[in-house]
């Protein structure tokens, strides 16, 4: 019996007032595959990807992860899925090593603080680990959110534009996490502009205009 696909969308609808902002979506993506997600400004992206991730539902149709159907299924499905998001949700007033402590202790993870230390040498933010994170920059944020990603081992991995607000270090260090992820069977699908890098990261392309599948 072959494994259910990583993404399920069938006939998916999200509506915000009187706009369409996903319309009578359908796409399947086998698990352990890579997606990149385009599409102008507006287009439906992140909603759709925060449909995935559980964080709002569709107003009409479903989307299954792994086969659970994510209205019904949100809380065992939220252990398997990640999403890296514009807004970092990090606790400002905490250290980067106290945010990464408070993921650990909520996955009820072993030896925090070795892997803590482990994951701030491997953002670079090793000389920051004890700075509170309303002193950091946007970039030194959005790697720590990385790290708070990578601490959480998904199955399913989404990133909505994950190369913003990277220097140029930053961004090879998000290219080569993406391979990383991919090579470790991690289902990958990534939100970017950058359509060319994007296309070089990833097996499979999916493009919207005003929330529906249209070809690129």
């Amino acid at each position: 019996m072959s494994a259910p696909p990583a993404i399920e969308l069938e006939d998916v609808s999200k509506r915000f007032g009187a706009r369409w902002a996903v319309a009578r979506l359908s796409y399947s993506l086998p698990a352990g595959r890579s997606l990149l997600l385009t599409g102008h400004n507006g287009s439906g992206k992140t909603t759709l990807l925060r449909m995935i991730s559980t964080a709002t539902f569709p107003t009409a149709g479903s989307i299954k992860i792994f086969g659970a159907e994510t209205r019904k299924q949100r809380d065992e499905l939220r252990h398997d899925v990640a999403l890296l998001s514009h807004a970092s949700f990090l606790y400002e007033d905490l250290t980067a090593a106290q945010n990464l402590t408070l993921v650990a202790e909520f996955l009820a993870l072993e030896q925090r603080k070795e892997l803590v230390a482990s994951l701030l040498e491997r953002i670079g933010l090793t000389d920051r680990a004890d700075s509170p994170v309303r002193q950091f920059s946007a970039g030194m944020r959005k790697r720590l959110t990385i790290a708070r990603l990578l601490m959480k081992k998904p199955k399913l991995a989404l990133f909505d534009e994950p190369f913003g607000e990277l220097d140029p270090a930053g961004i090879l260090q998000m290219e080569g996490l993406l391979r990383e992820l991919q090579a470790g069977g991690t289902t990958i699908v990534l939100a970017t502009h950058l359509v060319e890098q994007g296309q070089a990261l990833t097996q499979e392309r999916l493009h919207l205009s005003q929330g529906r599948k249209e070809s690129p």
